[in-house]
């Protein structure tokens, strides 16, 4: 069974930019522009990047991929509505960043979201990944409408698809050697959740 991690009025605070208890000693809020060195320096980290196709990469090129989310987020909050991308960011009681997650649209597709979630090697192993992923895909279904919710991940990546089963995505294709690594090849795998198995698993 996937429990409910939030509520309709931790939703409205998301939704205005505010931070929300996540978990005992975390919290949540939508990207800010002083979030993106620290989500820079996890993408810089091997440990993290060994599991990640876009990673390590310049500086400029994550700047350019973010800093559009980060404007339209800045935007969204002003006009009290949900990002094209709505991408969080974890942090602990003393501000240390903890991770980040996101649900976004997939494009030319209506209702078909994707789900994605990175942590800094300190927060591994605590379950943050797993509550992360539960939230975006509880705001996927119930505040965004999707009627499928996907991600893929490294064959090698364990801990990400077994956040994900533990979330209730099914494991539904595997394409073989996808990822040319240094040490020889990895497979892409394939998950997925509709809003019909979603709402069965409530």
């Amino acid at each position: 069974m996937t429990n409910s991690t939030t509520n309709p009025t931790s939703y409205s605070a998301l939704k205005h930019g505010d931070a929300i208890a996540f978990r005992d000693t975390l919290t949540i809020r939508l990207i800010q522009p002083s979030d993106l060195n620290d989500i820079i320096t996890m993408l810089g980290d091997d440990k993290v990047n060994q599991y990640l196709f876009f990673a390590p990469a310049d500086e400029s090129l994550y700047q350019g991929f973010f800093d559009p989310i980060i404007e339209n987020t800045q935007e969204a909050i002003t006009n009290g509505v949900w990002p094209d991308s709505p991408t969080f960011v974890i942090r602990d009681q003393a501000g240390r960043y903890m991770g980040m997650a996101a649900i976004t649209q997939v494009m030319f597709c209506e209702g078909n979201y994707e789900v994605g979630y990175q942590l800094p090697v300190r927060a591994w192993g605590q379950g943050i990944a797993t509550q992360a992923c539960r939230l975006m895909t509880e705001l996927g279904f119930q505040e965004l409408g999707a009627h499928k919710i996907s991600a893929d991940c490294y064959g090698a990546n364990i801990g990400s698809y077994k956040t994900l089963e533990k979330c209730g995505y099914q494991l539904e294709g595997r394409q073989k050697d996808y990822y040319k690594l240094e040490q020889g090849f990895d497979d892409k795998v394939y998950f997925g959740l509709t809003a019909a198995d979603y709402s069965t698993q409530q």
